[in-house]
């Protein structure tokens, strides 16, 4: 589990540590292309249903629509992330990821059938994540699990940065479709790098991954009181604001892909001071303020501020995001590791189904009201979640603390 390295006395881990690892290296890289590739599927996707339909509602849940699936991952199959050979159960993921992004470019494919494939890719992408967050935890050794996940972090940022950056670029001169078979080439290249990078694990206890072992471990999860604070702020909040971001192509076409990509910088920047520059206890010291920083900035979208003021506030409140990674550490802490695979899937998943929750309720109040207004009101409800669920966060670290004591 990871631990206050500085509290030990043992040098912190640097990135560049990590990057002597040639399996850390391996799992970077294709996470790295997956993360570019599903930046530009997305915004190639909104952009397509933005053009065809011109409704709020269907843009926002067009690129985030494939979250809502990963909540059925997490309540079937995520067991398979602690499976005995979880190398090949995410070289498989990853080839289904391939062959649903590529049936995304094929020309004149219905809208239905496309939202069909965000929900198949949803559901594959969930267990993916579970897989190789698993794996993360056994390639690094525990000390350093927060400056990877920093790092995993900050390049999932960068590259939704140029994902969106690129995105617009393409976007003015190839059709939505040649966008969707560029990201099947970057998903592709994910796919080769981890076939040929990460090895098969041997460590794991020979288990029977299925529906069952996936509902025991997870009645598990949330019969702790403490695990279920953590989760509801790791979910919620984040996922009401990504419903902001869903809207920003509604509230501004030509201008989307600016606040797109400061959001993609502010969450480079808070990770990478987070994770990299702040003990684990200052992190945690922190994590409040951050989780309120995430959603206050929003609340200037009710008087529509300038262009340049409105992607200011994206990139400070997008640093907020930098929250998950003391609360990430704190729910490991109180995971056993033989689920540490499951636990860390069920806990990405729900994130990203709340995405697709926030972007959908965004949405739907931008139906009726302006899509300022819509904003502002899922920011306000972001920061009351906030702040009500502090003390069950606090209690949570309190158990914890006790649970080391005994």
């Amino acid at each position: 589990m990871p631990s206050d390295v500085s509290a030990s006395g043992t040098p912190p881990t640097t990135y560049r540590d990590l990057l002597r690892n040639r399996e850390f290296v391996g799992l970077y890289a294709s996470f790295t292309l997956t993360v570019a590739a599903s930046t530009l599927s997305g915004f190639a996707l909104g952009t397509l249903v933005n053009q065809q339909t011109g409704s709020p509602f269907l843009t926002a849940v067009s690129m985030y629509g494939a979250t809502f699936a990963t909540v059925l991952g997490a309540l079937t199959l995520m067991s398979v992330a602690d499976g005995s050979r979880p190398r090949r159960t995410l070289v498989a993921l990853q080839c289904v990821s391939f062959v649903g992004v590529a049936a995304q470019a094929v020309p004149g494919l219905p809208l239905a059938a496309r939202f069909g494939l965000l929900l198949v890719l949803g559901f594959f992408q969930s267990l993916g994540t579970g897989t190789r967050m698993g794996l993360l935890a056994e390639v690094v050794p525990t000390s350093a699990y927060a400056p990877a996940r920093s790092l995993m972090n900050i390049t999932s940022g960068g590259m939704a940065i140029l994902g969106y950056a690129i995105g617009a670029v393409l976007l003015r001169y190839l059709s939505p479709q040649e966008v969707f078979a560029v990201a099947t080439a970057l998903t592709g290249g994910g796919l080769i790098i981890v076939a040929v990078t990460v090895r098969e694990r041997s460590i794991r206890p020979t288990r029977r991954p299925g529906l069952r072992r996936t509902w025991t471990t997870n009645i598990e999860l949330f019969s702790h009181s403490g695990r279920r604070a953590l989760l509801l702020n790791l979910w919620v909040p984040n996922g009401l604001i990504v419903g902001c971001e869903a809207l920003f192509i509604s509230y501004a076409p030509h201008h989307a892909g600016v606040f797109l990509a400061a959001g993609s910088a502010g969450m480079l920047l808070g990770d990478l001071a987070v994770g990299r520059l702040f003990t684990a206890e200052q992190r945690r010291r922190r994590a409040f303020a951050l989780r309120l920083l995430l959603a206050a900035p929003y609340l200037l979208f009710a008087v529509h501020p300038p262009v340049l003021v409105a992607t200011a506030a994206v990139f400070i409140a997008s640093a907020g995001f930098a929250a998950t990674l003391p609360l990430q550490e704190q729910l490991l802490e109180l995971t056993p590791d033989p689920v540490r695979g499951q636990v860390q899937g069920v806990e990405s998943a729900g994130r990203m189904t709340w995405q697709g929750v926030g972007a959908a309720i965004a949405g739907g109040i931008a139906q009726h009201f302006t899509a300022g207004t819509a904003i502002t009101f899922v920011a306000a409800v972001s920061i009351a979640i906030t702040v009500s669920s502090r003390p069950f966060v606090v209690r949570a670290r309190a158990v914890r603390v006790q649970a080391a004591n005994a």
